[in-house]
């Protein structure tokens, strides 16, 4: 099958790790309830530390940090919202592990977190059973070097953005693809996304629609000065550099990765982003299609 094709998860599951958002005190009721399904079950849950606290299962319930989860468990309940899938998500793949991550989505629905509340159980038992389809999301890695030295090696699921700091004018922004020079954008900023990410930071600069299943990255320019800079979409084992090019003093560009941690360049720094080898693994809610979120959570081509 292809990398971003889905497939069933065939290893056995017998350590469910669980990690709900950071104070999400409307999930306590629905965290005791996952301890005992699990339990009735003859299988670990893991919790995260927080999440057990806030659940009162603390002396209860196996816990680990977040750091520790993916080498912990054999797949992960996400509860909370896509930031927090994004969050997990980026560990598992700091750690080059393959957990599977199941998100449940305690607001409406989210793009990663695409299950909602009522679904939660029979997702889970899906999961756990061997039925659930699993989607191969692509994901970015992002180095940026000062001269000899790494200052970053980041991953991200969503995207790569450099932007403008707050008192900058424009920007430059030399991109080359392989070895092959693009452009100098003068824009805000840029932004390098997965076909996962193109619904986010990426959709909201003008980017286009990337199915998942593609195999792509998008280069998105952020409010660019010249309006023939259009999203340009290359292959996913494109090698992007991005290089800030600094007019004044005052200019300063920050990279940050899936909008969680910020970088700071400098001038003549170099940016380089490329899909990672090993996918993220994220199981597939069962009641609804690709198209039917992209409908729901963007009201897309209603009129």
């Amino acid at each position: 099958h292809s990398v971003t094709g889905a497939k069933r998860h065939t290893s056995p599951i017998a350590r469910v790790g669980v990690v709900a958002k950071s104070g999400l005190r409307k999930a306590e009721g629905t965290l005791v309830e996952l301890s005992a399904w699990l339990a009735s079950r003859g299988l670990t849950g893991v919790f995260e530390t927080e999440t057990a606290a806030l659940a009162g299962l603390a002396d209860r319930v196996e816990t680990c940090s977040r750091n520790e989860m993916p080498s912990s468990t054999d797949m992960i309940l996400v509860l909370g919202g896509d930031g927090t899938l994004l969050d997990m998500g980026d560990r598992i793949a700091q750690e080059n592990a393959a957990v599977p991550l199941l998100g449940v989505n305690f607001g409406g629905l989210g793009f990663l977190t695409e299950v909602t509340l009522p679904e939660l159980f029979p997702a889970l038992e899906a999961a756990v059973d061997g039925t659930a389809k699993l989607d191969q999301r692509r994901m970015l890695r992002a180095i940026v070097r000062r001269g000899d030295r790494v200052v970053t090696d980041r991953i991200a699921l969503n995207d790569v953005a450099l932007t403008r700091g707050a008192i900058s004018q424009i920007i430059g922004l030399s991109v080359s693809v392989g070895s092959q020079f693009v452009a100098e954008f003068k824009a805000d900023g840029l932004i390098v996304a997965s076909p996962t990410g193109s619904t986010a930071y990426n959709l909201a600069a003008g980017g286009p629609i990337v199915h998942p299943a593609v195999n792509a990255l998008v280069i998105t320019p952020i409010a660019p000065h010249t309006l023939t800079n259009r999203p340009i979409i290359i292959p996913a084992n494109s090698d992007v550099r991005i290089q800030p090019i600094f007019d004044s003093d005052h200019d300063q560009v920050i990279a940050s990765f899936d909008g969680q941690f910020g970088v700071v360049l400098e001038c003549d720094d170099v940016v380089s982003v490329a899909a990672t080898e090993r996918p993220l693994q994220l199981f597939r809610a069962r009641s609804r299609s690709y198209f039917t979120v992209l409908r729901e959570k963007l009201k897309w081509a209603e009129r």
